[in-house]
């Protein structure tokens, strides 16, 4: 195997299952890889925020100098996005000695795609001489491949129903498998305003240093400016982080939440937390493609995030037609999300997704025709996301809106053909 594109097909064939619950196996090969991390480590877990949280606390520490390791997933267009050390994606030929050492290590382990690629970066990140390292979550949090690594601050972002199959039928069960993540005597950064009971009573049960939104640590906010203020220090007149989006807030108190927690170890000054608000990006999330039509990208593909993502459409102001592109896994609460766009999209173009999971273009349709008290409007089913774009871009106006939102799978197929700077031109 030469290179990454060869060994990201051979952790495809490894094990017969996506998803297989249980830390063992990759305990088995962090500790013969003897993988550790000689900096401070975050962690963050949640159902929805876990990926613009890592890109504050990434935007932050880097403009107060830290040298930092990112790991997030999946990934929207290429696998090597779900690596940046400083700030810059890692470089394909760069993964491949881990991926070496992964599988010198395994020894007959059978380990899925996520596990033996998680454990591939990290070994990456372990020998990048970081200051910071900073790890997202994959799914849940307690039996997730990231959690062999112990954190010295974990953030738990919002908590919502997703992958119930795997986590629990309620909030309740769920909050209990992402408080896993949590360790005796370390920061536990809570950034959802109502956290289930289940993280209180866990962090309590094992000691951690419980930080609660709207108790040790809040923010408030005018049109112009926000404010925050936690246990010790206070941030006042901050200007709104470059992310769009009402939740940013959310995310942005709780990396400050951490860097206050962390101040010994990480220290941050004023200045890089107004720098790094003001410079982080993260394609997919609210993102507005500038041209006409308007253009937003938004990776939600749950209740909880197409909920925020209709009230970030409502507050974008009057447009005469909204054509909504969707494609998403099978296994999600599709009626209830497309209920929540459904008075705001004009018209719907269903995709497939290239993964057996996702939902086909036919089944989409089908249930958004199902939804009751749903507006008549158009809606059409295509093979790829860039095919449904390409209809939609045919037939809107410069003054409308194209939505393109759901699944990574279709953000992604959207950014993987370059997004055409939309303008009348465009339009034939």
């Amino acid at each position: 195997m030469k290179d990454l594109s060869d060994w990201l097909a051979h952790c495809e064939r490894l094990h017969p299952k996506t998803i297989d619950m249980g830390l063992e196996r990759v305990q088995q090969v962090r500790d013969r890889m003897g993988l550790r991390f000689d900096c401070p480590v975050i962690t963050v877990a949640g159902t929805n925020g876990k990926g613009s949280t890592c890109a504050l606390l990434e935007a932050i520490a880097l403009q107060a100098g830290w040298r930092t390791g990112v790991y997030t997933s999946p990934h929207l267009v290429h696998f090597e996005e779900r690596c940046r050390i400083a700030g810059e994606i890692v470089r394909p030929q760069d993964l491949v000695p881990h991926f070496e050492r992964v599988e010198a290590a395994r020894e007959g382990v059978t380990l899925t795609y996520f596990e033996f690629t998680t454990l591939a970066i990290l070994s990456l990140m372990a020998a990048a001489n970081l200051d910071a390292a900073i790890l997202e979550v994959g799914l849940g949090g307690r039996l997730d491949a990231v959690n062999v690594i112990d954190t010295d601050c974990a953030i738990l972002t919002t908590i919502d129903l997703d992958h119930m199959d795997y986590l629990g039928p309620d909030r309740d069960s769920i909050g209990r498998e992402k408080a896993g993540i949590l360790r005796e005597g370390k920061p536990a950064i809570v950034s959802d305003p109502l956290p289930p009971h289940s993280v209180l009573q866990y962090a309590q049960a094992i000691g951690a240093d419980l930080w609660l939104l709207g108790r040790d640590f809040n923010f408030s906010g005018d049109k112009q400016q926000w404010a925050w203020a936690g246990r010790g220090r206070r941030h006042p007149g901050l200007a709104y982080p470059a992310l769009r989006g009402a939740n940013q807030l959310l995310n942005a108190s709780g990396a400050l939440a951490a860097f206050e927690a962390l101040r010994q170890r990480l220290p941050v000054n004023a200045q890089a937390i107004r720098n790094g608000l003001a410079m982080v990006e993260l394609p997919g999330r609210f993102q507005i493609v500038p041209g006409q039509p308007a253009l937003v990208l938004d990776v939600a593909h749950n209740p909880h995030a197409v909920a925020a993502l209709a009230a970030n459409l409502d507050a974008m102001g009057f447009y005469p037609t909204t054509h909504a592109v969707f494609g998403a896994m099978g296994d999600k609460d599709l009626p209830t999300m497309l209920a929540k766009i459904g008075p705001l999209a004009d018209r719907w173009y269903f995709t497939d997704l290239p993964t057996p999971r996702a939902a086909s273009a036919q089944s989409l349709l089908q249930q958004w025709q199902a939804v009751p008290g749903r507006r008549e409007v158009p809606a059409s089913t295509h093979s790829s996301p860039a095919e449904a774009l390409r209809a939609a871009v045919a037939a809107a106006e410069p003054a409308d809106r194209i939505l393109v939102f759901g699944s990574f799978y279709t953000v992604g197929g959207v950014l993987m053909h370059g997004v055409p700077r939309l303008s009348a031109q465009h339009l034939g």
